[in-house]
């Protein structure tokens, strides 16, 4: 049974998702009331509760964190990936009802709609005191063009409004198609007539627009921020509206929610709403689904589609990809039992068809394989990057030609301080996973099971002693492959048992002429 809180209150027809799956304990109630956090295995919210590091570390069972909506400023990301807990938002869910939201807003503060309302509902009629200004012909000034933004500067242009964009990583290509003119960030600044924010809050966006900023921009310039409260700076545009350098402001949101800034609230230039851009019917039904559907995927073993914290891949790459994830991971399981000394670099490449697709996940499967053994905490995808980081280890992927006539190939070699090993694994129709070279030595076995690898010198009558070592004690081996480079040199040899052996057995075979090395390992 999968316990699922939803700690903030969501569109219940958008839970379907997760009320028509068995095995799935919904708990609508917020996480801080909840008594048993240690049983908790997801949790979804809003705006309204703040995810933080104290608070993931209060739930030890936790594998996903839900936003429903696109930002996550109010869950700590960094412990979570730690931790190795997937986080996931909506991205697409509540889009066109923001777009639509802040278009309203601009309409709203060019033509004093609100204001008017106010007078005319006390029986007033002082039509020259709302005199407005059109879009038409005005220049919107769109600082970040996501989703959002894109959505956005369509309905300006079907206001024949000219649309000028910051934002650094929109290509001159996509700029064009959607017929805007991309300007550096002081440029946009200093010609826009009305200037909207749609970016995340973070440390390069807090307090961007502030008195500094706000002086570059024309004098009776109009500021829309439906995005997230603290970009704009709320002293600086209080005291720019009173100067009446910015002509007029519309908010949607706050550096502090509820906002208590009275002055800003009442100033007449402002117009507010109780971040609502998002508050639709359709856009909650949208988030909430989008992001029931990502919990229960990943609660079920499925990729999620939406995750910021691990490489978004469809159904049908995931299904052909996690069979060499598996794989990976009992290579790098494999490799850690291989050298046990410190460990440098690790460098993966592959070849075949696994070489057109994203290997990221792969990657990072391996790394956990491979620390989750010499680390004291649980070492996954999510987190493997940033364990491996922490421990001093690099890591890097290319993308090679040669198959060694395998479809799909995956080549790992740890570089360590005293010495390296290396293994190539591969998927065989029919026969799964398989090691087909081990430290340049070709063999073929499975990594799975109680294996033990055994490096000696290619000399006759190794095998012969191994055997008897292993029929004093009345151990039967269930498997045995083995390799050699060269008539007499260095060869290698892995077996597999029904159980794995004891430390006497081990030393005793440690201690045989020829055998150079003896490695046991339990991979499940």
């Amino acid at each position: 049974m999968y316990n699922i809180v939803i700690s903030d209150p969501i569109s219940r027809t958008g839970l379907e998702p997760l009320l028509n799956t068995s095995g799935i304990h919904l708990i609508e109630k917020n996480i801080h009331d909840v008594d048993h956090k240690n049983d908790i295995d997801a949790i979804i919210v809003r705006s309204g509760t703040k995810i933080t590091e104290d608070l993931i570390n209060d739930m030890s069972r936790l594998k996903i964190i839900a936003r429903a909506g696109v930002g996550v400023d109010n869950i700590d990301v960094d412990a979570a990936t730690e931790r190795g807990i997937i986080v996931v938002n909506a991205p697409n869910g509540n889009t066109i009802s923001t777009a639509e939201h802040t278009f309203a807003m601009m309409l709203s503060l060019m033509r004093n709609i609100p204001q008017a309302n106010r007078s005319i509902r006390n029986l007033e009629w002082k039509r020259s005191k709302f005199t407005g200004h059109e879009l038409h012909g005005k220049t919107l000034g769109i600082i970040g063009m996501g989703k959002i933004g894109t959505e956005l500067a369509k309905r300006a242009l079907a206001f024949e409004m000219n649309i000028h964009v910051y934002d650094p990583y929109l290509t001159q290509e996509r700029a064009k198609k959607l017929q805007v003119s991309t300007l550096p960030l002081q440029s946009v600044l200093e010609n826009a007539d009305i200037i909207t924010v749609h970016t995340p809050l973070n440390d390069d966006t807090r307090s961007l627009i502030n008195k500094e900023t706000i002086e570059l921009m024309k004098k009776g310039v109009y500021l829309i921020n439906c995005a997230r409260g603290g970009i704009i700076d709320e002293e600086d545009l209080l005291q720019s509206l009173d100067s009446g350098h910015v002509a007029g402001a519309a908010l949607d949101v706050f550096t502090e929610e509820p906002c208590q800034n009275k002055a800003l609230l009442q100033h007449e230039h402002v117009i507010a709403t109780p971040h609502i851009a998002a508050s639709t019917t359709e856009a909650q039904f949208h988030v909430a689904k989008q992001v029931s559907e990502d919990v229960r995927n990943v609660l079920l073993g499925e990729p999620s589609l939406n995750s910021l914290n691990y490489p978004t891949i469809s159904k049908d790459l995931h299904e052909f990809i996690y069979p060499y994830i598996d794989l990976a991971s009992r290579l790098g399981a494999f490799l850690s039992e291989c050298i046990k000394t410190p460990v440098n670099e690790i460098q993966l490449s592959y070849s075949g068809d696994l070489s057109d697709h994203e290997t990221l996940p792969i990657t990072r499967s391996l790394l956990a394989g491979f620390l989750n053994p010499r680390v004291d905490q649980n070492v996954n995808i999510i987190n493997a990057s940033v364990v491996a980081k922490q421990r001093g280890i690099s890591y890097g992927e290319t993308k090679a030609s040669q198959t060694y006539g395998y479809s799909n190939l995956i080549e790992v070699t740890v570089l360590g301080e005293h010495h390296s090993v290396s293994i190539k694994g591969t998927l065989i129709p029919g026969l799964g996973g398989r090691v087909v070279n081990l430290n340049g030595f070709d063999i073929d076995f499975t990594p799975k099971g109680n294996l033990v690898f055994i490096t000696h010198n290619d000399q006759p009558g190794v095998i012969g002693k191994v055997g008897n070592v292993l029929g004093k004690y009345d151990v039967n081996i269930a498997t045995m492959q083995v390799g050699r480079k060269e008539v007499g040199g260095g060869a290698a040899m892995v077996l597999s048992f029904d159980q794995p052996l004891t430390g006497t057995m081990l030393e005793e075979l440690q201690e045989t002429n020829n055998i150079a090395s003896v490695t046991a390992m339990s991979m499940d």
